[in-house]
């Protein structure tokens, strides 16, 4: 389960802004994931709770943000939503897509002590 290591990826990050920021505790951690990502939500959320315990993110809730896909459609130049890796596009019907976003996975907020 690699959102275990994404949990720990997170809280290490934490660590080291805490250091730097010079605060002592999380109190509220805000995620965007996009779905091409390969997070799964719901292990990423028990691995939180999970990987915190005992840490300075103990008690801090954990607020996902859920992204659009989009991709950039090479033979009608349109940009696009899609719902998953190789759809086709919309619009066209090709599948010459160029993905611009969804493969996100990056801490967009803090809320700190």
């Amino acid at each position: 389960m690699h959102e275990m290591a994404i949990c720990e990826s997170i809280l290490g990050i934490l660590k080291e802004q805490a250091r730097a920021q010079k605060f002592d505790a999380v109190k509220r951690v805000r995620l965007e994931i996009g779905p091409l990502s390969g997070v799964e939500i719901e292990a990423l959320k028990f691995g939180f709770d999970v990987v915190t315990r005992g840490s300075l993110a103990e008690s801090a809730a954990l607020e996902i943000v859920e992204t659009q896909a989009t991709a950039w459609c090479m033979p009608c130049g349109e940009a696009v939503t899609i719902a998953q890796r190789y759809d086709a596009c919309p619009k066209c019907g090709s599948y010459q897509l160029q993905v611009t976003a969804g493969e996100e996975l990056r801490i967009k907020e803090l809320e700190v002590n």
